[in-house]
């Protein structure tokens, strides 16, 4: 049967503690505790895994080459046992529950902050983490447990047991810079975009999204001039304030616009899911189906349709 090897546990906070501090006496310190059994720890942990994690000098002490190669891991490592460690605080001060929440940027202006009031109101010891995600990230953090509910860009085929419920929708629009000869017109159409320089949300992170954007230009008899893919509708809108190109985003996204950029909606209305709940139908969480079936309650009236 296998256990957790906490032995192993405390002598990697050792090696991190030491890594980033680059000093044994420093790091003993951070620790709480006197250098010397801080020294044997870590020769302890380097026989166990035969490897030189650190190059000891009189100049000092510097990771080895094998001890920078495993510092990411222990470092993500150190995050996942701090959260942890949270979690069981909360729950010990009287939580009755936790819901792991991942949204993209725009979901956690407009449809996240609801539900946790929600939420905060029908279960005042609930605590509700939210961290932002990329819409690709979703569907694997969902089936691995890492989260409870995403609030994502989904479209289609999405995966065995996961659900997914449409929370909103808007119109496409253009994002230009105010001195742009389009920005002008109260509506653009799509084709007039054709030679026009694109900046588009990048394929790996929402790739139903990126293909249903570039369907719609082939669909008017162009295929974009993509000049860069970024992460968010936000970094696409700085991108066209800095002269980088147009965008398209939805309409209600104008509310992000700085003052040198515009936000015309396109003259063939076509609107978009921008932002869909999904969650792990196979997994059973109390709190995950109560705010599944507020979320449910509140669609029709969460449905944007910009003009």
């Amino acid at each position: 049967m296998s256990h957790i090897d906490f032995r192993l546990i405390r002598q990697l906070w050792m090696f991190l503690a030491v890594a980033e501090e680059q000093n044994f006496g420093r790091a003993a310190a951070r620790l709480s505790m006197s250098q010397p059994p801080l020294t044997e720890q870590i020769k302890v942990l380097e026989h166990s895994l035969k490897l030189q994690l650190f190059e000891r000098s009189r100049r000092g002490t510097k990771l080895s080459a094998a001890g920078a190669a495993i510092l990411p891991a222990v470092r993500q490592f150190a995050l996942q046992v701090e959260q942890l460690e949270r979690v069981v605080r909360e729950v010990a001060a009287g939580q009755s529950g936790v819901l792991q929440v991942g949204a993209i940027t725009s979901a956690m202006l407009d449809t996240v902050p609801p539900l946790q009031d929600y939420m905060r109101r029908q279960h005042p010891h609930v605590t509700v983490f939210v961290r932002e995600i990329d819409s690709a990230d979703a569907i694997p953090a969902l089936q691995a447990g890492d989260l409870d509910l995403a609030f994502v860009r989904l479209e289609g085929d999405v995966g065995q047991g996961i659900a997914t419920l449409p929370m909103m929708e808007d119109r496409l629009a253009v994002a230009l810079r105010k001195d742009h000869p389009l920005a002008g017109q109260s509506q653009v159409r799509l084709k007039s975009l054709s030679h026009e320089p694109m900046v588009m949300p990048s394929r790996q992170v929402s790739p139903v999204y990126f293909d249903m954007l570039v369907g719609l230009c082939r669909a008017q008899g162009f295929a974009p001039r993509v000049m860069h893919e970024v992460r968010s509708v936000s970094s696409q809108i700085a991108y066209v304030s800095c002269g980088q190109g147009v965008a398209l985003v939805p309409a209600s996204m104008r509310r992000l616009a700085p003052e040198n950029v515009v936000v015309r909606p396109l003259r063939e209305k076509t609107m978009v899911v921008t932002a869909a709940a999904a969650w792990n139908a196979e997994r059973h969480h109390p709190l995950l189906d109560e705010a599944v079936a507020w979320l449910q309650a509140q669609r029709p009236s969460r449905m944007t349709h910009a003009a």
